[in-house]
């Protein structure tokens, strides 16, 4: 098992750097100047000049970089070029916000989709078909739209819910779970109807197999051969798809934590992305790509537990 672990955590760093460097010199390429944002229209040459040495991008592009790195390796990510606060700080602000929002929805997508995949897969007949049909309609339902309606519904109109804004654990641990629990809904419903129709797919498959069978004329239970067996079985195949879902929540959140007046990462990228903030927007992608190879780290380590097999590949 340690060969399989530290060959993912290999991996993952390799992931990480590439992706960091990649966005690093695309941002190199934009074409603006940083400096002129930054002081606006109305700054003279010489203005200008003294910015660009101090942000120091009269330096060679691969000098740059170096410096970006050492420094990132360090847990120096530089400084925002608008607020001159470190960016660090300003991620960790923004960290908590969208971490409960994505592992809230993550978590409600893999309970609510295994629950109805499963009962799809054994009962069959109408529930099957109406979950198929409700699928469709949730994958083809845009999250923004969802959100908004479930704002109005239980915010708005049935007051349930505040329809705005975020309140953290440590200050009231149930407004923090009534503040993401609409936003986490309206995330997971295109993830839930993705991974409930695997998860039915992958168990109608086990469940035919020879070894179920056997199992059943041998008198074991039928939640026995369901939980212990078939979807042991069947769970690599729906983890997968969860993990693939995982990185789609983390796009997703970037419109909900608009729609619900979430300061989150989504928000900050987004305001980064527009200003031209480059040190921040690379701690943003450096952080998600983090969050997202721990995620498949953790995946791997539960496929490698579910099927020894995966730990050899």
């Amino acid at each position: 098992m340690l060969p399989f672990l530290l060959r993912r955590i290999g991996a993952g760093i390799a992931l990480v750097w590439v992706a960091a460097t990649l966005v690093f010199f695309l941002t190199t390429l934009t074409g603006s100047d940083p400096a002129r944002r930054i002081l606006g229209p109305q700054a003279g040459p010489a203005e200008i000049a003294a910015k660009t040495q101090e942000l120091g991008l009269d330096r060679p592009v691969l000098e740059r970089y170096w410096d970006w790195l050492t420094g990132a390796l360090q847990g120096d990510l530089g400084e925002s070029w608008f607020t001159n606060q470190p960016v660090g700080t300003l991620v960790a602000d923004a960290l908590p916000v969208s971490l409960s929002l994505v592992l809230a929805a993550t978590v409600l997508t893999a309970v609510v989709s295994i629950v109805l995949g499963v009962v799809a897969a054994v009962r069959g007949g109408w529930l099957d078909s109406l979950l198929q049909g409700v699928s469709i309609v949730a994958f083809a339902v845009p999250n923004f739209l969802i959100g908004m309606v479930l704002a109005l519904v239980f915010a708005v109109e049935l007051g349930i819910f505040p329809a705005l804004g975020y309140t953290p654990f440590a200050e009231d641990p149930g407004m923090w779970l009534a503040s993401i629990t609409l936003p986490a809904i309206a995330l997971a419903i295109g993830a839930i109807a993705t991974v409930a129709t695997q998860t039915r797919g992958s168990m109608i498959d086990v469940l035919q197999q020879d070894y179920v069978r056997t199992l059943r004329s041998r008198g074991l239970p039928t939640r026995s051969v369901l939980l212990k067996h078939a979807l042991r079985n069947a769970a690599p195949a729906s983890l997968t798809v969860l993990s693939l879902q995982f990185i789609a929540l983390i796009s997703g959140a970037v419109v909900i934590e608009k729609v619900f007046g979430l300061n989150g990462l989504g928000e900050r990228a987004t305001a980064a992305a527009g200003q031209g903030d480059v040190p921040l927007v690379l701690g943003i992608v450096v952080l998600a790509v983090v969050v997202v190879v721990a995620v498949n780290l953790l995946l791997d380590l539960a496929l490698g537990w579910l099927n020894p097999k995966v730990r050899l590949a």
